[in-house]
């Protein structure tokens, strides 16, 4: 008996860092993959391949949005491998209509983003990068005089800004530190929120009470530049922002101006364009802790992705719904925006 085809294409992820070589014999084990190499398929092949293939599983989408998928009548799945919520040139529309379920891979990049997220809030309230620095440059601190600008996570009031996948592995994380906990999040029901843990409160107050405030909310066409200069002068002096998901729901120049100001510290992870030029004002700010958008690039935790695809092809196969993956919503879906999700074609490449 033929066993249904599968077209992979995680381009521009590497098969490689996505399955491991027991998720790879596994995929093979229930069903026919086409093509299943690093590069693009070429789209004849592509379209060749389409009238029996039951799912897709791809990196970056580049097969045009409903015409294609009308020669797919058996498709049942889409599966994306690179953590976005939304590509350009998608089609959601047809697939709610033909009841082909979209699934997204970003649920793999919680743990490991929440895991970043708590270390770089750590070691911004405790100057643990400022005093590396000045240690190795001679001119450290002891004792007190080095910490004159620290304070404690434990007991702080914390800010999730998008109560997402990723803020809810951070809740969890930081449990043990009894933070109480402010969400801000128009995706989410005020009684969901409540039965989270967390305080549903406005963005303003969130920023002006929050002593450590994590950005996790994705990108969407209503929150590019959210954080403008009104709500980012609300935090309090000392308090530490941690920009953790994309610099799109950031005013980032604002945020620049006020960290090289010393009015707040911030961790960041992402920035407007990625690279970041080599003359990023923020480079100089010594309240910042920067790093190369490396939180959700651990090698163990990208293996889940295939993990995840893997499990849920094999429950949709069976006739079963998938589990693991995020399932896209039609409520939400047409809010996001695509380009805030994207990074730099520079950056990109280096995943291969």
């Amino acid at each position: 008996m033929s066993k249904p085809k599968v077209i992979v294409v995680p381009y521009t992820r590497k098969i490689s860092r996505v399955f491991s070589p027991a998720d790879w014999e596994r995929l093979h084990s229930i069903a026919d993959v086409v093509w299943g190499r690093d590069d693009p398929i070429p789209l004849a092949e592509f379209e060749a391949a389409l009238p029996e293939a039951v799912a897709i599983v791809h990196g970056e989408w580049m097969y045009g949005g409903a015409e294609t998928l009308r020669k797919a009548p058996k498709l049942r799945a889409i599966l994306e491998v690179m953590g976005a919520h939304s590509h350009p040139g998608f089609d959601h529309e047809y697939c709610f209509d033909h009841r082909i379920r979209v699934l997204s891979c970003a649920p793999a990049f919680a743990l490991q983003v929440a895991e970043m997220a708590l270390g770089m809030a750590l070691a911004a309230a405790r100057d643990i990068a400022l005093g590396d620095r000045l240690f190795r440059a001679n001119r450290e601190q002891y004792s007190s005089a080095g910490n004159a600008g620290t304070f404690l996570l434990s007991g702080k009031t914390v800010g999730l800004v998008g109560f997402g996948s990723i803020a809810r592995q951070l809740k969890s994380l930081l449990a043990p530190f009894g933070c109480r906990l402010l969400a801000y999040d128009p995706w989410q029901p005020a009684a969901s929120l409540r039965a989270q843990g967390c305080e549903p409160v406005e963005l303003a107050r969130l920023m002006s009470e929050a002593r450590v405030i994590f950005v996790t909310a994705v990108p969407t066409i209503q929150n590019k530049a959210m954080l403008n200069r009104d709500l980012l002068e609300r935090i309090t002096p000392g308090s530490v922002l941690v920009l953790i998901s994309r610099a799109h729901v950031v005013d980032f120049e604002v945020l620049t101006d006020l960290v090289l100001q010393g009015r707040f510290k911030a961790a960041i992870d992402v920035f407007p364009e990625e690279p970041a030029p080599p003359d990023l004002p923020i480079r100089q700010a010594e309240q910042a802790i920067l790093s190369a958008h490396r939180a959700g690039a651990v090698p163990e935790g990208l293996l889940e992705i295939g993990r995840m695809v893997v499990d849920d092809l094999e429950a949709i196969l069976a006739g079963l719904p998938p589990q693991r993956m995020a399932l896209a919503q039609p409520e939400l879906v047409n809010r996001l925006d695509p380009a805030g999700e994207r990074v730099s074609a520079s950056y990109r490449s280096r995943e291969k």
